[in-house]
């Protein structure tokens, strides 16, 4: 499954918690503010991950990051974060994601998740019902 993809937006503010002692943020933040936007965006798809644990019996890990850092996000800063389905298979989905600053890219990654069986953390088949509404969306 690969095509022009749909790009889900989800704002976040940079709190100080997000920051380090320099008021900038935090490298390993992005991968949270990505994380949130990942969570939102499957919401908005009706892809409720706890109701996926509870009534599928799956969930989705994080199973690869890889991250750019081309700019600094900073306290206060709107942020606007980017999920897009990149490609997937039966197993695993790759999403693209960015961190933005208005018009300017601060991070840009893509993040691997595969779908696990949600008792044993074993992999598993991502459900067909799953991968239908992340086809067309």
């Amino acid at each position: 499954m690969t095509g022009p993809a749909r790009v889900f937006t989800w704002p976040i503010r940079v709190y100080w918690e997000d920051t380090d002692a320099g008021g900038i943020v935090f490298y390993a933040n992005y991968l949270k503010f990505f994380e949130r936007a990942r969570t939102e965006w499957l919401r908005s798809l009706g892809i409720g991950q706890g109701a996926l644990r509870e009534e599928v019996g799956g969930m989705f890990i994080v199973s690869e990051t890889s991250a750019r850092y081309l700019a600094p996000a900073r306290l206060d800063d709107e942020l606007s974060v980017t999920a897009a389905l990149e490609a997937g298979g039966r197993a695993s989905l790759i999403i693209a994601q960015q961190a933005r600053r208005g018009d300017t890219l601060l991070c840009e990654g893509t993040i691997r998740i595969g779908w696990v069986d949600a008792a044993t953390l074993r992999p598993a088949r991502i459900p067909q019902s799953i991968l239908d509404v992340l086809k067309n969306p």
